[in-house]
């Protein structure tokens, strides 16, 4: 079997990014596992690397023909624009650049099939917009840059999927844009998700909108009977396993002892909450309907610890191990 070989982004420099990368890099179950390489500034993983007392020499490399995936460095895509003298920590336009930048390297060496997966490492919103990239976060700047109309946002975590109707909009906004063929696009990217990773029959509960789902039309303005339940309907009578929508409060209690292969939330909280309750540290975001393989830690750039030594690389480890699952069954 093919070892596959899986880009790491850098993310924002000035934050977690950098020392996770490092970090997991150092792990020698998933170095055997998959053919490791960063895309981002090589000068800021040796600062990384001094900073969580690693050995890891850092070698800069052209693309993914020139790395020697050595366990004992790590092969750097260098994106030139981060200086040496970049603070750790800080929100700045360089650093929303260089995690721009990196980002789209990975993507067009994905595109080109010269990488078989991407993880990424956080990237910060605000730098993001002070550089002039107006992108609500990561999975609408990779859907931009592979050309794709509508992705979805899937988190895991230790007992439970969770995949989003709508990911990065106001709540009032979310409502509005909630409607049966949406809920049935992602129903159906979430259980081909499943099935492609060796679930046969997956089961899939859908959340409501309103408290007890509207108790019958009590609650809400009938949400659940017009812009859910035909969605729902819709993917049973294409064979999918799906039920709802059922009260967000209940479904993932029913979720977390393990009734369910994936919950369908209808806005970010919805879903965010619980899965971070259950394990932020072992996190992955998962983005489903991409043309590439993408995984990323589910966590932020921590700035108020970033360049202490202090992050916690374990969402990075697990969403490297499920870039190379995906990756394996493409």
């Amino acid at each position: 079997m093919t070892v596959p070989v899986v880009a790491i982004t850098m993310g924002d420099p000035a934050g977690v990014g950098p020392e996770i990368i490092v970090k997991a890099m150092a792990d020698p179950d998933v170095r055997s596992r998959a053919r490791l390489l960063v895309v981002g500034s090589a000068a800021r993983l040796r600062q990384a690397a001094g900073l969580v007392g690693s050995d890891l020499r850092v070698t800069a490399v052209d693309g993914p023909a020139d790395a020697r995936f050595e366990r004992d460095a790590i092969d750097c895509i260098d994106v030139p624009g981060v200086g040496t003298d970049l603070p750790w920590g800080e929100l700045s336009a360089e650093a929303g650049e260089a995690a721009y930048r990196s980002v789209e390297k990975a993507v067009q060496l994905a595109l080109a099939g010269e990488i078989d997966a991407i993880c990424t490492a956080p990237l910060n919103k605000a730098a993001l917009h002070l550089a002039g990239h107006r992108y609500p976060g990561h999975t609408e700047l990779l859907a931009e840059l592979t050309g794709t109309d509508e992705v979805s946002m899937m988190l895991t975590a230790p007992r439970m999927r969770v995949i989003h109707v709508t990911t990065h909009i106001g709540l009032i906004d979310a409502i509005e844009r909630i409607e049966p063929g949406l809920v049935l696009r992602t129903i159906a990217r979430g259980h081909e998700l499943l099935t492609r990773m060796g679930i046969a029959e997956p089961k899939i509960a859908v959340c409501a909108i309103n408290p007890h789902a509207g108790e019958n039309g009590l609650f809400g303005r009938g949400e659940e009977a017009e812009k859910i339940a035909p969605g729902i309907a819709m993917a049973r009578e294409a064979g999918i396993d799906a039920i709802g929508p059922l009260p967000a409060d209940t479904l993932f209690f029913l979720a977390g002892r393990g009734d369910f292969d994936l919950v369908v939330a209808m806005y970010h909280d919805q879903g965010h909450g619980p899965v971070k309750v259950l394990g932020l540290e072992n996190g992955v975001n998962v983005t489903v309907g991409l043309p590439v393989v993408r995984t990323s830690v589910d966590h932020g750039t921590a700035f108020d610890i970033a360049g202490t030594g202090r992050a916690d690389h374990e969402s990075m480890l697990e969403a490297i191990r499920q870039a190379v699952d995906l990756a394996a069954v493409r």
